[in-house]
């Protein structure tokens, strides 16, 4: 009798959200530049305008003796105590991320060794066939480490596997860019394991773009954007504007591809985890995506977002969000057995990513 198939099914998640609240007033004393010169609006006018456009209300940044390994250490724990597993019969641990471990008051990124080996170390995972690796992958990372996982799992050689996607964004951001408020600090992890089903559960088809010749340089590492400061460390910059017309046009070309790989329409899908990038963006990807479909209005209570009060954290934001959803901490939200999701991201490289689950 021929088995079942195979499908990535999430048991576990879990999060770390900072303590620390980082709202608008935070930034009133900061001084704002852009090509070299001082910016002639009033600060207060800049950060109410900044939060019209983006919906950033406020973000969290970790303590002083956190970093990034740390958190993401934390939310892997309560990750696998959701899934009630035994931590050794993990079969890989993949951590997502962009800037490695960075301490406070230094700009030096340290990822030597592997977070994920960091993290297998600091909860005592004794098992050396749990192998610990980390993918750079800009923002889509966690999602991009959520479809390896898929791989491997299908593939027969893993049973388990731990996705962790964390960022303390805080310790790499121009203090003099208004883009700096964008971001923020947090960890999200998630379970994946093997289950065997008559019909589709779980993972059940995913796409994947890169758009580096044209646009690999929208995001990328540079100097302060005061003059007069010095020019020695590199910091976090971005094309907001190119960005976001990037983003709108093609992430949900992207979008579309995976669920027409599914065999499923549209109108099936109930939830969107959406990278909480930029809340207008999103808005507006979602928009876009159902006009794909000759659809006018996007339903409500589809999109979950957590943008106004966590900020951007990066490859964080997807299995934060989930989690939280997950618990029921996200108003008008909720997973339901059989319920279809779409899961998709986009960030430097310039990469876009997407995967449809069933629940």
């Amino acid at each position: 009798m021929d088995k079942n198939p195979i499908y990535s099914v999430i048991t576990g998640t879990g999060s770390f959200i900072p303590e620390n609240k980082i709202a608008g007033d935070a930034f009133l004393n900061s001084t704002f530049y852009e090509n070299g010169l001082l910016l002639d609006k009033a600060i207060a006018e800049i950060i109410t305008k900044f939060a019209e456009i983006t919906e950033i209300n406020e973000r969290r940044y970790v303590d002083s003796s956190q970093v990034n390994s740390t958190i993401g250490t934390i939310a892997a724990q309560r990750a696998i105590e959701d899934a009630g597993i035994d931590k050794e019969t993990l079969d890989h641990i993949i951590f997502c991320h962009n800037f490695g471990d960075v301490k406070e008051g230094s700009n030096r990124m340290d990822i030597l060794p592997a977070l994920a080996a960091k993290v297998k170390q600091a909860l005592d995972i004794r098992n050396p066939d749990c192998v610990a690796y980390d993918v750079i992958f800009g923002c889509p990372g966690w999602l991009q480490g959520a479809i390896q996982a898929d791989y491997l799992i299908k593939s027969g050689d893993a049973k388990r596997v731990l996705v962790i996607g964390s960022e303390t964004l805080s310790r790499i951001i121009d203090p003099h860019d208004r883009d700096s408020m964008i971001f923020s600090d947090g960890a999200g992890a998630v379970i994946f394991e093997a289950k065997e089903s008559e019909t589709p559960i779980g993972i059940i088809a995913h796409k994947t773009q890169t758009f580096a010749a044209d646009y690999g340089s929208l995001l990328v590492m540079g100097k302060t954007n005061n003059p007069a400061a010095s020019q020695e460390n590199a910091y976090l910059k971005m094309n907001g504007r190119k960005l976001y017309e990037f983003a709108v046009i093609n992430v949900p070309q992207v979008v579309k591809k995976a669920i027409d790989k599914a065999g499923i329409s549209i109108e099936d899908i109930k939830t969107v985890f959406i990278h909480q990038a930029n809340g207008k963006m999103d808005h507006a990807i979602m928009k876009r995506l159902f006009k794909l479909y000759h659809l006018d209005k996007v339903p409500e209570n589809l999109v979950p977002m957590t943008i106004s009060w966590l900020g951007n954290s990066s490859v964080a934001t997807i299995p934060t969000l989930l989690d939280l959803v997950r618990q029921g901490l996200v108003d008008g939200y909720k997973i339901e057995e059989g319920q279809y999701a779409v899961f998709a991201s986009v960030g430097a490289g310039m990469h876009i990513n997407a995967f449809v689950y069933r629940f």
